[in-house]
Protein backbone atom coordinates (compact mmCIF):
# COMPACT_ATOMS: atom_id res chain seq x y z
CA UNK A 1 0.00 0.00 0.00
CA UNK A 2 1.66 3.20 -1.16
CA UNK A 3 2.13 5.81 1.56
CA UNK A 4 4.20 8.99 1.47
CA UNK A 5 5.19 11.26 4.37
CA UNK A 6 6.70 14.70 4.23
CA UNK A 7 6.85 17.78 6.42
CA UNK A 8 3.74 19.27 4.82
CA UNK A 9 1.32 16.40 5.43
CA UNK A 10 0.31 13.10 3.93
CA UNK A 11 -0.93 11.78 0.64
CA UNK A 12 -2.46 8.38 0.08
CA UNK A 13 -3.01 6.24 -2.98
CA UNK A 14 -5.78 4.09 -1.54
CA UNK A 15 -8.76 4.56 0.74
CA UNK A 16 -8.36 4.00 4.49
CA UNK A 17 -4.65 4.76 4.84
CA UNK A 18 -3.85 6.27 8.28
CA UNK A 19 -2.06 9.54 8.95
CA UNK A 20 -4.77 12.10 8.20
CA UNK A 21 -3.42 15.25 9.88
CA UNK A 22 -2.82 17.87 7.12
CA UNK A 23 -3.88 15.15 4.72
CA UNK A 24 -4.15 15.96 1.00
CA UNK A 25 -7.39 14.27 -0.07
CA UNK A 26 -7.74 16.05 -3.42
CA UNK A 27 -6.94 12.89 -5.40
CA UNK A 28 -9.80 11.03 -3.72
CA UNK A 29 -12.36 13.82 -4.17
CA UNK A 30 -11.28 14.39 -7.78
CA UNK A 31 -12.11 10.78 -8.62
CA UNK A 32 -15.10 9.93 -10.82
CA UNK A 33 -16.97 8.66 -7.76
CA UNK A 34 -17.52 12.29 -6.78
CA UNK A 35 -18.24 13.51 -10.30
CA UNK A 36 -21.34 15.71 -10.37
CA UNK A 37 -21.80 15.75 -6.58
CA UNK A 38 -22.11 19.01 -4.65
CA UNK A 39 -18.84 19.53 -2.76
CA UNK A 40 -19.79 22.94 -1.41
CA UNK A 41 -18.98 26.33 -2.84
CA UNK A 42 -17.16 29.52 -2.04
CA UNK A 43 -19.72 32.07 -0.93
CA UNK A 44 -19.78 35.38 0.88
CA UNK A 45 -20.45 34.95 4.58
CA UNK A 46 -23.63 36.73 5.64
CA UNK A 47 -24.93 36.82 9.20
CA UNK A 48 -28.05 38.78 10.09
CA UNK A 49 -29.01 39.59 13.66
CA UNK A 50 -32.18 38.30 15.26
CA UNK A 51 -34.17 40.95 17.09
CA UNK A 52 -33.47 40.83 20.81
CA UNK A 53 -37.15 40.25 21.62
CA UNK A 54 -37.10 36.99 19.64
CA UNK A 55 -33.93 35.57 21.20
CA UNK A 56 -34.17 32.96 23.96
CA UNK A 57 -37.86 32.47 23.29
CA UNK A 58 -40.05 29.45 22.51
CA UNK A 59 -42.89 30.13 20.10
CA UNK A 60 -46.19 28.25 20.01
CA UNK A 61 -46.50 27.81 16.26
CA UNK A 62 -45.35 25.61 13.41
CA UNK A 63 -41.70 25.91 12.40
CA UNK A 64 -42.83 25.72 8.78
CA UNK A 65 -42.98 29.53 9.03
CA UNK A 66 -40.28 30.97 11.29
CA UNK A 67 -41.13 34.60 10.56
CA UNK A 68 -39.28 35.79 13.67
CA UNK A 69 -35.96 34.71 12.16
CA UNK A 70 -34.32 36.57 9.25
CA UNK A 71 -32.35 34.82 6.52
CA UNK A 72 -28.83 33.73 7.56
CA UNK A 73 -29.29 34.24 11.30
CA UNK A 74 -29.04 30.81 12.99
CA UNK A 75 -25.81 28.88 13.54
CA UNK A 76 -27.09 25.42 14.45
CA UNK A 77 -30.36 23.50 14.43
CA UNK A 78 -30.69 20.48 16.73
CA UNK A 79 -34.04 18.74 16.67
CA UNK A 80 -35.91 15.46 16.81
CA UNK A 81 -39.15 15.54 14.82
CA UNK A 82 -42.31 13.82 16.07
CA UNK A 83 -42.57 10.24 14.83
CA UNK A 84 -46.19 10.35 13.61
CA UNK A 85 -47.06 7.02 15.23
CA UNK A 86 -50.14 8.12 17.16
CA UNK A 87 -48.33 9.24 20.29
CA UNK A 88 -50.27 11.86 22.22
CA UNK A 89 -48.46 14.73 20.49
CA UNK A 90 -48.58 13.35 16.94
CA UNK A 91 -50.97 13.95 14.07
CA UNK A 92 -52.01 10.79 12.26
CA UNK A 93 -50.48 11.68 8.88
CA UNK A 94 -49.77 9.45 5.92
CA UNK A 95 -46.08 8.86 5.24
CA UNK A 96 -46.13 11.35 2.35
CA UNK A 97 -47.96 13.97 4.44
CA UNK A 98 -45.46 13.47 7.25
CA UNK A 99 -42.45 13.81 4.95
CA UNK A 100 -43.98 16.92 3.36
CA UNK A 101 -44.29 18.52 6.80
CA UNK A 102 -40.64 17.73 7.49
CA UNK A 103 -39.55 19.05 4.08
CA UNK A 104 -41.31 22.35 4.79
CA UNK A 105 -39.40 22.66 8.06
CA UNK A 106 -36.06 21.68 6.50
CA UNK A 107 -36.54 24.27 3.73
CA UNK A 108 -37.28 26.96 6.31
CA UNK A 109 -34.27 25.82 8.32
CA UNK A 110 -32.09 26.18 5.23
CA UNK A 111 -33.29 29.77 4.86
CA UNK A 112 -32.46 30.82 8.41
CA UNK A 113 -29.07 29.11 8.73
CA UNK A 114 -25.94 31.18 8.14
CA UNK A 115 -23.58 29.97 5.37
CA UNK A 116 -21.82 26.97 6.86
CA UNK A 117 -24.49 26.69 9.54
CA UNK A 118 -25.25 23.14 10.68
CA UNK A 119 -28.44 21.10 10.97
CA UNK A 120 -28.52 18.02 13.21
CA UNK A 121 -31.55 15.73 13.09
CA UNK A 122 -32.10 12.95 15.62
CA UNK A 123 -34.38 10.27 14.17
CA UNK A 124 -35.29 6.62 14.68
CA UNK A 125 -36.67 4.28 12.04
CA UNK A 126 -40.08 2.70 12.53
CA UNK A 127 -41.90 -0.62 12.40
CA UNK A 128 -40.99 -4.03 11.03
CA UNK A 129 -43.82 -5.08 8.66
CA UNK A 130 -42.63 -3.16 6.74
CA UNK A 131 -39.65 -1.37 8.25
CA UNK A 132 -39.81 2.37 7.42
CA UNK A 133 -36.31 3.87 7.03
CA UNK A 134 -37.30 7.44 7.97
CA UNK A 135 -33.66 8.51 8.09
CA UNK A 136 -33.20 7.49 4.42
CA UNK A 137 -36.16 9.63 3.33
CA UNK A 138 -34.76 12.59 5.27
CA UNK A 139 -31.30 12.14 3.73
CA UNK A 140 -32.81 12.26 0.24
CA UNK A 141 -34.96 15.31 0.96
CA UNK A 142 -32.15 17.25 2.63
CA UNK A 143 -29.90 16.74 -0.39
CA UNK A 144 -32.66 17.88 -2.76
CA UNK A 145 -33.04 21.07 -0.71
CA UNK A 146 -29.32 21.75 -1.08
CA UNK A 147 -27.86 20.72 2.26
CA UNK A 148 -24.38 19.20 2.32
CA UNK A 149 -24.26 15.99 4.32
CA UNK A 150 -21.35 15.90 6.78
CA UNK A 151 -22.04 12.39 8.09
CA UNK A 152 -24.20 10.53 10.57
CA UNK A 153 -23.79 9.54 14.19
CA UNK A 154 -25.17 6.31 15.57
CA UNK A 155 -26.56 6.95 19.04
CA UNK A 156 -26.16 3.64 20.85
CA UNK A 157 -28.68 3.70 23.70
CA UNK A 158 -27.33 0.35 24.92
CA UNK A 159 -28.91 -1.00 28.12
CA UNK A 160 -31.33 1.95 28.39
CA UNK A 161 -33.04 1.06 25.09
CA UNK A 162 -36.59 -0.23 25.19
CA UNK A 163 -36.57 -3.81 26.60
CA UNK A 164 -38.48 -5.18 23.63
CA UNK A 165 -39.21 -8.90 23.59
CA UNK A 166 -40.58 -8.86 20.02
CA UNK A 167 -38.10 -11.43 18.73
CA UNK A 168 -40.47 -12.70 16.04
CA UNK A 169 -39.80 -16.40 15.65
CA UNK A 170 -38.00 -17.36 18.88
CA UNK A 171 -34.77 -19.29 18.20
CA UNK A 172 -35.91 -19.92 14.64
CA UNK A 173 -34.84 -18.66 11.22
CA UNK A 174 -38.52 -18.53 10.18
CA UNK A 175 -38.88 -14.82 11.05
CA UNK A 176 -36.39 -13.40 13.59
CA UNK A 177 -36.95 -9.69 14.29
CA UNK A 178 -34.25 -7.13 15.01
CA UNK A 179 -34.62 -5.03 18.16
CA UNK A 180 -33.30 -1.49 17.68
CA UNK A 181 -31.03 -0.09 20.38
CA UNK A 182 -29.87 2.84 18.28
CA UNK A 183 -31.05 6.07 16.70
CA UNK A 184 -29.46 8.29 14.06
CA UNK A 185 -28.14 11.84 14.24
CA UNK A 186 -27.86 13.19 10.69
CA UNK A 187 -25.41 16.08 10.26
CA UNK A 188 -25.64 18.74 7.52
CA UNK A 189 -24.20 22.10 6.52
CA UNK A 190 -25.64 24.89 4.42
CA UNK A 191 -23.70 25.73 1.21
CA UNK A 192 -20.21 25.16 2.63
CA UNK A 193 -18.62 22.83 5.18
CA UNK A 194 -16.74 25.57 7.06
CA UNK A 195 -18.15 28.66 8.71
CA UNK A 196 -16.63 31.87 9.93
CA UNK A 197 -15.15 31.82 13.42
CA UNK A 198 -13.75 35.35 13.36
CA UNK A 199 -14.05 36.92 16.80
CA UNK A 200 -15.72 33.76 18.18
CA UNK A 201 -14.70 31.59 21.13
CA UNK A 202 -14.69 27.78 21.26
CA UNK A 203 -15.64 25.99 24.47
CA UNK A 204 -15.01 22.32 23.66
CA UNK A 205 -12.19 20.52 25.47
CA UNK A 206 -9.51 18.41 23.79
CA UNK A 207 -10.73 15.12 25.29
CA UNK A 208 -14.32 15.90 24.28
CA UNK A 209 -13.30 16.75 20.71
CA UNK A 210 -11.37 13.50 20.32
CA UNK A 211 -14.29 11.44 21.65
CA UNK A 212 -17.23 13.27 20.09
CA UNK A 213 -15.83 13.29 16.56
CA UNK A 214 -16.26 9.50 16.57
CA UNK A 215 -19.32 8.31 14.65
CA UNK A 216 -20.80 6.17 17.45
CA UNK A 217 -21.98 7.78 20.68
CA UNK A 218 -22.96 5.65 23.65
CA UNK A 219 -25.02 7.16 26.45
CA UNK A 220 -28.38 6.25 28.00
CA UNK A 221 -31.80 7.50 27.00
CA UNK A 222 -34.01 9.29 29.53
CA UNK A 223 -37.34 8.32 31.01
CA UNK A 224 -40.40 9.73 29.24
CA UNK A 225 -42.23 9.72 32.57
CA UNK A 226 -39.46 11.65 34.31
CA UNK A 227 -39.22 14.30 31.56
CA UNK A 228 -42.97 14.54 30.93
CA UNK A 229 -42.75 13.98 27.17
CA UNK A 230 -43.37 10.78 25.17
CA UNK A 231 -40.07 10.87 23.28
CA UNK A 232 -37.40 13.01 24.98
CA UNK A 233 -33.72 12.86 24.19
CA UNK A 234 -31.14 13.35 26.98
CA UNK A 235 -29.37 16.66 27.44
CA UNK A 236 -26.10 14.95 26.54
CA UNK A 237 -27.20 14.76 22.89
CA UNK A 238 -27.66 18.49 22.13
CA UNK A 239 -24.81 19.38 24.51
CA UNK A 240 -22.30 17.43 22.42
CA UNK A 241 -23.60 18.87 19.15
CA UNK A 242 -23.59 22.43 20.50
CA UNK A 243 -20.02 22.11 21.75
CA UNK A 244 -18.82 20.44 18.57
CA UNK A 245 -20.49 22.67 15.99
CA UNK A 246 -20.89 26.15 17.53
CA UNK A 247 -19.03 28.96 19.23
CA UNK A 248 -20.03 30.79 22.41
CA UNK A 249 -23.00 33.17 21.99
CA UNK A 250 -24.15 31.47 18.76
CA UNK A 251 -27.87 30.92 18.12
CA UNK A 252 -29.28 27.39 18.47
CA UNK A 253 -32.64 26.47 16.91
CA UNK A 254 -34.95 23.60 17.82
CA UNK A 255 -37.82 23.44 15.34
CA UNK A 256 -39.66 20.68 17.27
CA UNK A 257 -38.86 21.79 20.79
CA UNK A 258 -40.88 19.23 22.77
CA UNK A 259 -39.53 19.03 26.32
CA UNK A 260 -37.05 21.83 25.63
CA UNK A 261 -33.83 19.86 26.09
CA UNK A 262 -32.01 21.65 23.26
CA UNK A 263 -32.87 25.06 24.72
CA UNK A 264 -31.72 23.99 28.18
CA UNK A 265 -28.41 22.79 26.75
CA UNK A 266 -27.96 25.99 24.76
CA UNK A 267 -28.53 28.09 27.88
CA UNK A 268 -26.12 26.04 29.98
CA UNK A 269 -23.51 26.11 27.21
CA UNK A 270 -23.72 29.93 27.00
CA UNK A 271 -25.48 30.04 23.66
CA UNK A 272 -28.74 31.70 22.62
CA UNK A 273 -31.75 29.65 21.57
CA UNK A 274 -35.02 29.84 19.65
CA UNK A 275 -37.61 27.07 19.79
CA UNK A 276 -40.90 26.18 18.10
CA UNK A 277 -43.68 23.81 19.10
CA UNK A 278 -47.40 23.65 18.32
CA UNK A 279 -48.32 22.20 21.74
CA UNK A 280 -48.92 25.02 24.22
CA UNK A 281 -48.35 22.74 27.23
CA UNK A 282 -44.79 21.99 26.09
CA UNK A 283 -44.17 25.65 25.29
CA UNK A 284 -45.30 26.60 28.80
Amino acid sequence: MAYRRNKIGTSTSSFGVPGRINHDSSKFYDSRLYEGLDKGKKIKYIENKIEEKFLNQIFCKSSEHMDELPDNSVHLMVTSPPYNVSKQYDDDLTLEEYLKLLRNVWEETYRVLVPGGRACINIANLGRKPYIPIHAYIVEDMQKIGFLMRGEIIWNKASSASPSTAWGSWLSAANPVLRDIHEYILIYSKDTYSRSGKGKKNSIKKEEFLEWTKSVWTFPAVSARKIGHPAPFPEELPHRLIQLYTFKDDVILDSFVGSGTTCISAFRDKRNYVGYDIDSSYVN
